[in-house]
């Protein structure tokens, strides 16, 4: 949830640049700053989870680029941005990890034990 004082720092100095596929808002100063970078930040659409924001985004706001990379098409071998799924429901479990029973397949015949 954001907070009361971004809600209005953003209302007050903020220029909407754009929204990314998952709904969240990225601003920019709407004036010039004095002596400093402007400053440039992003309004969750849900809970602030740094991993929902996509890479072109990231880029922007931790200016590496000037402006958004929305524009760059998609390679094939692109896939969508997913966020960080570790400790919920989505998370990946490999064979024979506790929560997907515990069993996995044995090791294979060429494998042998360290011995000191």
């Amino acid at each position: 949830m954001t907070s009361f004082g971004t809600l209005m720092y953003t209302w007050a100095k903020g220029r909407l640049v754009g929204t990314d596929t998952k709904g969240n808002r990225y601003y920019t100063e709407r004036s010039a700053a004095k002596n400093r970078r402007t400053k440039r930040w992003v309004i969750f659409n849900g809970p602030a989870e740094a991993s929902t924001i996509p890479s072109e985004w990231h880029a922007w706001l931790h200016y590496t680029a000037d402006k958004p990379l929305t524009d760059m098409p998609r390679q094939p071998w692109q896939k969508p941005h997913e966020a960080n799924a570790t400790g919920s429901a989505g998370a990946y479990l490999p064979p024979g990890h506790d929560l997907r029973g515990g069993q996995r397949e044995r090791a294979a015949g060429d494998y042998e034990a360290w011995q000191p």
